[in-house]
């Protein structure tokens, strides 16, 4: 039987002229020509563009966009010379004001259309999306690859969409100014010693990434060398404050290069010789400097190690924390959950206020991390708990207590007391597949008096209110954040109350 190939009224590399009239969720504009629907990447609402047919459907094409014929209102010219290139941004090209709109109006149409909410309702709990003062500099951590050019020059940067074709920049606009300064010295170093930088296809080669992360508040730097080493330290180097292994060729130098940049605290290497797309070793070892460096968000004070979950946008995180406190309406006496709790942000933000917090994580080293910040920020009314929440939750529901298993302690029980099967709060903060339906069905016996959800994907976000809404609780409040601002990314937080 032969299958039906699928016409279309436009072949591959047909030119055409449209206007934008609509936004796609990935930030693409959107326009009709006779009713075929085209999806131009980095047209705006309201361009009228000339643009090449890429990939043709029968009702809908993906196009390439030409040439700008009659700019929108709303077009603005990208700050960053390779914005296009690169795809890490895709809405640099509109104006910061549109952009709010676009991703209020995103977090809008996937609860009423996914949700099947009512839109006279939604419109009427909807509060205005947060917005940055500064939307450019808010990224405190970036992870760039390094690679050589077609000339064979060695190069960090971004990979392109969909590739694993590096896009040399070393000044991203949404990064910190100095991951210049950090990755032109490194780059330097390597082209002086002539040392390799990792191609994923022979396996071979030294240098694979370059991690930078900085403290907002501390002005703290650290910075872990990503290598493909499989030795164990050629000699021993001293110098200065540190004693270390030598790790790649002229270390001693490096290291006295990049400890002279202002704020520089912590200098690591991460071992990673597995063929794999994971960025990260799990073999650390610091050459230089504090193993950690610290910074406060939401007034509490946390140590970050290079494998350390963080938020990456601490100005706007605290205002998110802060909006989610707002939802919990802590008075001192709350019992409250924290699902998917990472290293405790949200749990210590809520301790400060609440009378006990329990955080639930599947990640050891988040869970290590977040008792560790409760210690250090005087904390005793939080308790942190390994596993999966849709396993963690249904098991302490039915059996009263919580028994954790590691490799240090076989059996370990946790007996709770009677206020946590019945919360007063549940907070959740799930990745972006959103929450597993036994955490929900879990969530739904415990009956908490509020559940306040802060979701990255509002279409996940939509499909969980309905069961939550459906199983006996209100929607009351929906108010978006962006964390992510030139990205399409749009956070949410959300307050549901249980109807009695």
């Amino acid at each position: 039987m032969s299958k039906k190939i699928e016409e279309s009224k436009y072949e591959k590399g047909d030119l055409l002229t449209v206007e934008i009239t609509d936004i796609g969720n990935d930030g693409e504009g959107i326009g009709k020509v006779d009713g075929y629907t085209l999806f131009i990447k980095d047209a705006v609402i309201g361009d009228k563009v000339s643009c090449k047919i890429m990939k043709a459907k029968k009702n809908y094409a993906y196009a390439h966009l030409e040439k700008v014929i009659e700019p929108s209102s709303d077009r603005v010219e990208a700050r960053c010379p390779v914005a296009r290139q690169c795809g890490g941004c895709q809405t640099q090209n509109m104006s910061y004001e549109r952009e709010l709109a676009f991703k209020q109006n995103k977090v809008r149409n996937n609860i009423v259309r996914l949700g099947g909410f009512d839109e006279s309702f939604v419109d009427s709990i909807m509060e205005p999306i947060i917005g940055m003062e500064e939307p450019w500099r808010y990224r405190n951590k970036a992870q760039f690859p390094i690679g050589k050019d077609k000339n064979g020059s060695i190069i960090a940067g971004f990979y392109a969409g969909r590739t694993h074709s590096i896009i040399p920049v070393t000044d991203c606009l949404i990064g910190t100014a100095e991951n210049k300064d950090i990755l032109d010295v490194i780059i330097r170093h390597m082209e002086k010693n002539k040392i390799e930088p990792y191609d994923e296809a022979s396996g071979k080669g030294l240098v694979r990434h370059v991690l930078i992360r900085k403290g907002f508040t501390s002005g703290q730097i650290m910075v872990c060398l990503v290598l493909n080493y499989k030795g164990r330290g050629n000699k021993k180097i001293a110098g200065g404050e540190y004693t270390s292994l030598e790790y790649i060729l002229g270390q001693k130098e490096l290291v006295t290069r990049l400890s002279q940049i202002k704020g520089m605290t912590s200098i690591s290497v991460s071992i990673n010789t597995d063929k794999t797309n994971v960025i990260m070793g799990t073999e650390i070892h610091t050459i230089w400097g504090k193993d950690t460096i610290s910074d406060t968000l939401c007034g509490l004070e946390f140590e970050i190690s290079p494998l350390s979950f963080y938020q990456v946008n601490p100005v706007q995180c605290e205002k998110l924390y802060g909006q989610a406190i707002k939802y919990a309406a802590l008075t001192g006496n709350e019992t409250v959950w924290d699902l998917y709790c990472g290293i405790g942000t949200i749990t210590l933000s809520m301790a400060k206020t609440a009378g006990h917090v329990y955080g639930v994580e599947i990640i050891p080293d988040a869970i290590e991390d977040a008792k560790k910040n409760a210690a250090r920020n005087g904390l005793s009314n939080a308790d942190f708990y390994c596993g999966k929440a849709e396993e963690v939750l249904p098991d302490f529901y039915a059996n009263g207590r919580l028994e954790e298993k590691d490799k240090n302690v076989l059996h370990s029980e946790y007996n709770i007391s009677e206020s946590a099967l019945h919360p007063d709060v549940i907070v959740v903060d799930p990745p972006r597949k959103g929450c597993d339906q036994a955490c929900l069905d879990t969530m739904l016996k415990m009956a908490p008096d509020r559940i306040v959800y802060v979701s990255c994907d509002s279409a996940t976000l939509a499909r969980d209110l309905r069961i939550l809404v459906d199983g006996g609780y209100e929607l009351k409040a929906v108010r978006p954040c962006d964390m992510f601002s030139h990205t399409v990314h749009v956070e949410t937080v959300v307050l549901l109350t249980r109807v009695n």
